[in-house]
């Protein structure tokens, strides 16, 4: 019987702890900024609305990029690249007032974002053994699900017990920790085994892998509909009356993330990504009936328990899927998914705002459901009929 690989390593604690922070960053200013923009800067709500689509435009035009130079100039000089601009942005914040040079600050932190992002998930794959590869990258994708929790909850408290100042020198120290903790990784894929280019001049043929382009774009769908209980669900928890439940709503669901992932991970890695991908959509589409109807706060925290368990089993395994499409360009691969799957975000964010004005929250939500169901076909059509196998069974049947 075969010794099972190691996955907590040092390299995979450091990718974790770096992708953390970087993304605590993210959700901190989310929803800090805008305020900060608002009440500091003295703009309207439209134009506070700039310092997150500058960053999120920034993120999607680098990836496709960034993922041709993780893969031929190699991973390190892009970490210490994008993690660096992460950094001095993070600390430009302290020095710039003015609306402008904040949305040239944001553009900046917008790339680091981006690049920074796509490189720690190829050294991730880089770093997770072949047979835990499911397992191992849900595991990472948990750290960008406890910034989404923690971030939110700590920029508002910050701004209400200090200032903004304080808020971004917090947020540069945690750039630094992201920034030592990605030098800390250490790649078991030796960089001279990876064919290189001298040049850094994109090749338009290879910026995004067309095998991983089905996944990606059956994750966007789904993406369009989490985006709106990432962006509103406290606006609609406040409609409902039910804003004190609203604060626990992610804490649920990463509760639930926390006590599923170790068994998730591990049969995705057993039987294969059918057996729980079109499930865990299922349970996502479920979760999202549930809010439309919640007029409790039992009803409301049970959806985000099942929004967690489903959204938060999608992503990791719609990532590892790309993974295994490309082993051989993690870095295109990785940047292939998000980019799509990022434009899917950035589309429903917007389209939900202004579809909800009409329709109302609860409506939005309810019809919301029957597009994620509806990704079970897509999925089914665009992935899930090939024959899917794990590592580990097809290593059983071929020995």
């Amino acid at each position: 019987m075969k010794k099972k690989q190691p996955l907590w390593t040092k390299s995979f604690l450091n990718v974790c702890f770096s992708n953390f922070f970087v993304f605590l960053v993210f959700y901190l200013m989310f929803v800090t900024l805008p305020i900060y923009a608002i009440d500091q800067l003295k703009v309207n709500e439209s134009q506070s609305g700039l310092v997150i689509t500058i960053f999120l435009v920034a993120a999607i035009l680098i990836r496709p990029l960034a993922g041709q130079w993780i893969d031929t100039v190699g991973r390190k000089p892009i970490v210490v690249l994008s993690l660096s601009l992460f950094l001095i942005s993070s600390f430009l914040y302290m020095f710039v007032h003015s609306f402008i040079l904040i949305l040239l600050v944001r553009f900046i932190q917008g790339l680091g974002f981006g690049m920074g992002t796509t490189v720690l998930g190829a050294l991730a794959a880089d770093v997770v053994p072949d047979q835990r590869k499911g397992e191992g990258m849900g595991y990472f994708a948990m750290s960008m699900n406890f910034a989404m929790v923690l971030g939110p909850f700590l920029g508002l408290t910050i701004i209400q017990s200090f200032n903004f100042v304080s808020m971004f020198l917090i947020c540069a120290v945690f750039g630094v920790v992201a920034f030592i903790s990605g030098l800390m990784i250490k790649n078991p894929v030796p960089e001279s085994t990876v064919e290189k280019s001298q040049s850094i001049l994109p090749q338009v043929n290879g910026l995004l892998e067309k095998p991983v382009i089905p996944i990606a774009l059956t994750g966007a769908v789904m993406a369009l509909a989490y985006s709106g209980v990432l962006s509103f669900v406290s606006v609609y928890a406040n409609e409902l009356g039910l804003a004190e439940a609203a604060s626990y709503f992610f804490v649920v669901y990463a509760v639930v993330l926390l006590i599923s992932r170790p068994f998730t991970g591990k049969w995705f890695d057993q039987y294969g990504e059918n057996i729980i991908v079109i499930p865990s959509i299922i349970v996502f589409g479920i979760g999202m009936l549930v809010l439309s109807f919640a007029n409790t706060a039992l009803l409301l925290l049970l959806a985000g328990g099942l929004i967690g368990l489903g959204w938060g089993t999608i992503v990791p395994s719609f990532q590892t899927i790309a993974l295994r499409k490309v082993p051989a360009r993690a870095g295109a691969a990785t940047a292939t998914f998000f980019t799509i799957f990022d434009i899917g975000i950035g589309v429903g964010s917007y389209l939900v705002g202004t579809i909800a004005t009409g329709i109302g929250f609860s409506s939005l939500y309810f019809n919301s459901s029957f597009i994620i169901f509806g990704a079970v076909f897509i999925y089914i059509f665009l992935h899930g009929r090939k024959r899917s196998v794990s590592p580990q069974l097809e290593s059983k049947y071929s020995s």
